[in-house]
């Protein structure tokens, strides 16, 4: 099935691979993001990594894959609920013919990859499904060189099935960090499977359909950990050693573009 969007004057076809990527691409396919232009200068000919993608996301609302001069990709498994069966290595089909390095590796375990190898990191809709999020950061800024930037996109829990639960506290964060929690932690399924809105969720099925799927979250990862607001995204990208630069909100999302700083942040090694 394709699916037309409209961006501007323009029209763009995508092919959903799945019923979850049509859902996103309904969901991203009506607006773009006003402040595109800095985040676009950002990545400019650049070299960088994406973990979780390809994004529709960074095809529709905040268009950067035409701009990039390099990406390589990160996902945590060679068959994703998002991207059906991948495999690594040169592989990352992100953008018409572009393509870079595919890495199978965790969002919180980047150690195949040097430090300081890439210009920029994107992220989106992706953080949220990581259960140590200081963690992942961590790693995140240490693939990064000194002055690069990262663009964080977070969902806006206003607009989705996340917005009967409380936002996440800073303090939790930094308490799964010291705990050093895996990314096969439950801790928060009671919650989710008591206020989770099924019925902003197509793919989720009913509640038991549901609640068998979360209990297998780390094979398949869809579960929301965490639900952020502009206050966590700040307190964690500051704490973490990211200057942010822009943070803009948006019906269903959250924006964030930061640089790293050159000082070493309090998590890193």
């Amino acid at each position: 099935m394709v699916v037309k969007e409209n961006m501007g004057h323009a029209t763009k076809r995508l092919v959903p691979k799945s019923a979850v990527d049509l859902y996103y691409t309904l969901k991203y396919a009506p607006g773009r993001l006003n402040s595109r232009r800095q985040y676009r200068q950002a990545v400019a000919d650049k070299y960088g990594i994406e973990i979780g993608g390809p994004s529709l996301l960074f095809k529709t609302v905040l268009p950067l894959y035409s701009s990039v001069g390099k990406l390589d990709g990160v996902n945590f498994a060679t068959d994703t609920v998002w991207e059906g069966r991948i495999a690594a290595g040169d592989a990352f089909n992100y953008y018409h013919r572009k393509s870079g390095r595919q890495y199978i590796s965790e969002a919180t375990d980047l150690s195949e990859i040097e430090s300081g190898r890439y210009d920029f990191l994107l992220s989106s809709n992706c953080l949220e499904h990581v259960a140590n999020p200081i963690k992942a950061l961590a790693e995140w800024k240490r693939v990064i060189k000194d002055g690069g930037v990262l663009i964080l996109v977070l969902p806006n829990k206003g607009s989705n099935f996340d917005h009967r639960r409380p936002f996440t506290q800073f303090e939790h964060l930094l308490d799964d960090f010291a705990k050093d929690v895996g990314e096969d932690d439950l801790t928060h399924l009671d919650e989710i499977l008591t206020l989770h809105d099924l019925a902003m969720d197509p793919p989720a099925g009913d509640l038991e359909h549901f609640r068998q799927r979360s209990l297998k979250n780390f094979e398949n990862r869809t579960l929301h950990h965490h639900v952020f607001d502009r206050q966590l995204i700040e307190q964690t990208l500051n704490h973490v050693g990211f200057q942010i630069t822009d943070l803009t909100t948006t019906h269903t999302d959250f924006f964030a573009l930061a640089t790293k700083n050159r000082e070493p942040g309090p998590v890193s090694e």
